[in-house]
């Protein structure tokens, strides 16, 4: 099985920062169609374009469980039952606002202080639908062993397939790949009127959704929301 899939936090449909994240990374990862970006002072669009291409393959959202082939005795079905279970047993929550900031060498849209129940919604997740998860491959293992992980880090991604999960969580929405110094505060410069509007209250988390991706080289769709409904 080559499909992959991923548990995310993913805006409300035509929500404004919906309808942001599409046009900034230039797909809307619940239709698939490209979006027209928004000029930014100081970048061509072909740099914009260079800027977003990771993120864009994966769509516009936050990590809660990382893209993963189902495990042996798995099934779509099994994992779509489970997740609907899941979300039907939680209740929605705010969470502080939102702001735009660096880690890693990135920029994203961060939650601003902590959050408990993000905190605890990311760590039932992981270890929720962890059964779903097929061992990594050599190739992965190799491709994570290359990054620099620290030793905790490795401990977490041997253990459950990804090295930002548990007490290294960071709920994060990307919106670049790893930029030098310079260029990264520059853009965080450029890009900050258009964030700020997002970023004056907080974020209301009502639920999760499922994303797919059909083959390894192909870009991330949104599959299915679970709304929270206790």
């Amino acid at each position: 099985m080559t499909a992959r899939y991923a548990i995310y936090v993913a805006p409300d449909s035509g929500s404004p920062l919906a309808r942001f994240g599409a046009a900034w990374l230039g797909r809307d990862a619940e239709t698939g169609a490209r979006v027209a970006r928004p000029a930014l002072a100081g970048f061509s669009a072909e740099r914009l374009e260079q800027i977003t291409e990771t993120p864009r393959g994966y769509g516009f959202h936050a990590t809660l469980a990382p893209p993963m082939r189902l495990a042996e005795g798995c099934s779509l079905g099994m994992l779509d039952d489970a997740l609907a279970a899941f979300a039907a047993g939680r209740a929605p929550f705010m969470a502080p606002p939102l702001q735009l900031t660096h880690m890693m060498g990135f920029l994203a849209l961060m939650l601003s202080t902590g959050s408990d129940a993000m905190q605890a919604l990311e760590d039932d997740t992981i270890r929720t639908f962890e059964r779903f998860r097929a061992p990594p491959t050599a190739a992965e293992l190799a491709r994570r062993e290359d990054e620099g992980l620290t030793p905790r880090q490795e401990v977490l991604f041997r253990a459950w397939g990804y090295p930002y999960v548990l007490d290294e969580f960071r709920f994060h929405m990307t919106l670049s790949c790893e930029l030098d110094a310079p260029e990264l505060q520059a853009l965080q410069t450029a890009l900050g009127p258009l964030t700020a509007p997002l970023c004056t209250r907080q974020l209301e988390i009502g639920g999760i959704a499922l994303f797919e991706q059909a083959a390894r080289d192909a870009p991330f769709l949104l599959r299915r929301r679970y709304p929270f409904a206790a």
